[in-house]
């Protein structure tokens, strides 16, 4: 009889990464969302919020190519130049997004409520904190700046450009675990509020957490939040809760404050041989 040996971690979790706009800063995820749609006003094609959110997450490069592609931006875009959009308006839009999205960064850099409590019962449980972003080391820098003033400073930070490609690919998780040295990858949630957020966690092999109330998802700010009525919150709600459990997080919350008692859960699964 033949006997395969299965190799199982048993051990506790021993970090969390973490996104940024919209999950531990810029409630409702606007700093990037204005600019898009600017940077399209600009060549005379006008977009609307949701459309500039859709591929948030991304490389924003990317992102712009994404909402391009959209059939009816493209519909819009041809009706004004007269042909579709190519790469040379991508790469000129992304030129124009850079300088825009460095000049207003730090208007949108406020901590999302519960995020310091949150990051140091983090800190309590022993956990090493990493984050990954869309945003250009450039643009990170101004936001590392304005986060440590205000009290947050990760112990690792990943940008799409720092590695070969940026969301949904796993490689900005897989930096930020060697940044952090410590492995294996299930020993690690990754903790997002937009779908390619769960899409990278997933494809690292991490444990992943959706954030459907502070971030992309429903694109609100937490005053704009307060002022809806009751059955439209819920509402929306119970889309973004949806769209992430079938993008396939394990568990989705309001908001980063909500994190802490999912990872004894987390913990629990881990310690019965269980992985993501």
């Amino acid at each position: 009889m033949n006997f395969v040996f299965h190799r199982s971690y048993r051990g506790p979790l021993k970090a969390v990464i973490l996104d940024w706009a919209g999950t531990t800063i810029d409630y409702g995820c606007y700093a990037p969302a204005v600019v898009f749609v600017e940077v399209y006003t600009r060549k005379g094609v006008p977009i609307s919020m949701g459309e500039a959110r859709v591929p948030m997450g991304a490389h924003k490069k990317v992102h712009i190519r994404q909402i391009s592609q959209m059939e009816a931006v493209a519909q819009r875009w041809e009706e004004v130049h007269a042909r579709k959009p190519t790469e040379e308006d991508v790469a000129a839009m992304f030129q124009d997004f850079v300088p825009l999205q460095l000049d207003c960064l730090a208007d949108y850099a406020d901590l999302i409520p519960g995020t310091l409590e949150t990051i140091e019962e983090f800190r309590r449980r022993g956990l090493k904190i990493g984050s990954t972003t869309g945003y250009l080391p450039e643009m990170m820098k101004i936001l590392l700046e304005e986060a440590t003033k205000r009290g947050y400073e990760p112990d690792s930070s990943v940008c799409a450009g720092d590695v070969p490609a940026g969301r949904p690919e796993p490689w900005m998780c897989l930096q930020n675990a060697m940044n952090l040295q410590i492995y294996p990858m299930e020993a690690i949630v990754k903790v997002g509020d937009t779908l390619p957020d769960i899409d990278e966690g997933l494809n690292a092999g991490m444990w992943t957490i959706g954030l459907a109330k502070t971030g992309n998802e429903i694109g609100l700010n937490e005053q704009e939040i307060a002022e809806l009525p009751a059955d439209e919150l819920k509402a929306k709600l119970e889309r973004a809760y949806k769209r992430m459990y079938q993008t396939g997080a394990h568990y989705v919350v309001d908001a980063i404050s909500d994190v802490p008692p999912l990872l004894d859960e987390i913990n629990a699964r881990l310690s019965h041989g269980e992985r993501p």
